[in-house]
């Protein structure tokens, strides 16, 4: 049974987007516009998967950075610049909003953007819960014990080592000030 082809903006620029990768397949495609207007109600299916696969990926490179929201900032500060080892690329006061904002890098990528206001409301979760939004931080790391025995010798309360069941490495969980979970993920 065929199916009626979109007739909006976007269902009409993407008709021309599948003409184009059928003509640069060598697909047989007509320059009679009934045929090709049947051609797509006969395979709409086939022309959406298409239509998919061509606009579906965004060819990301990587995260960019991931924005943090502390309570107290000198104290986020020290620990992702001390106990994580994150350099300071940038650091702002802005006034008018009475609120910081670092940039961090980690190897010299910029990597996290902690920002402080003040007046806060929490919103940490379990990292484990099933809930929307950002549920933790994770890094990777060459060697889980001696990164564990840099976590107690700071005094940092952290789980007992875990294992991926899917992957068979070893990570860890432990928070920052705020609470956000920090995961350890063994390279």
């Amino acid at each position: 049974m065929s199916q009626k082809v979109e007739t909006s903006y976007d269902g009409v620029f993407n008709i021309f987007v599948v003409v184009k990768f059928i003509k640069k397949q060598n697909m047989n495609f007509s320059q009679d516009k009934d045929k090709n207007l049947l051609f797509f109600s006969q395979n709409y299916y086939l022309c959406k998967i298409i239509i998919k696969i061509l606009f579906a990926m965004l060819k990301l490179n990587r995260i960019h950075h991931v924005a943090i929201i502390c309570s107290d900032y000198r104290r986020s500060l020290d620990f992702y610049t001390r106990i994580l080892g994150l350099t300071v690329i940038a650091e702002h006061y802005r006034a008018e909003r009475d609120s910081y904002k670092c940039d961090l890098a980690l190897g010299g990528d910029y990597i996290i953007e902690l920002f402080s206001y003040s007046s806060l409301q929490p919103c940490i979760e379990n990292p484990e819960t099933e809930t929307t939004g950002l549920t933790h931080l994770a890094f990777e790391i060459d060697d889980m014990t001696s990164a564990m025995a840099e976590l107690d010798r700071q005094r940092i309360p952290h789980e007992e080592i875990r294992i991926d069941k899917y992957t068979g490495k070893h990570f860890v969980f432990f928070h920052d000030p705020d609470g956000m979970p920090v995961e350890l993920y063994e390279k």
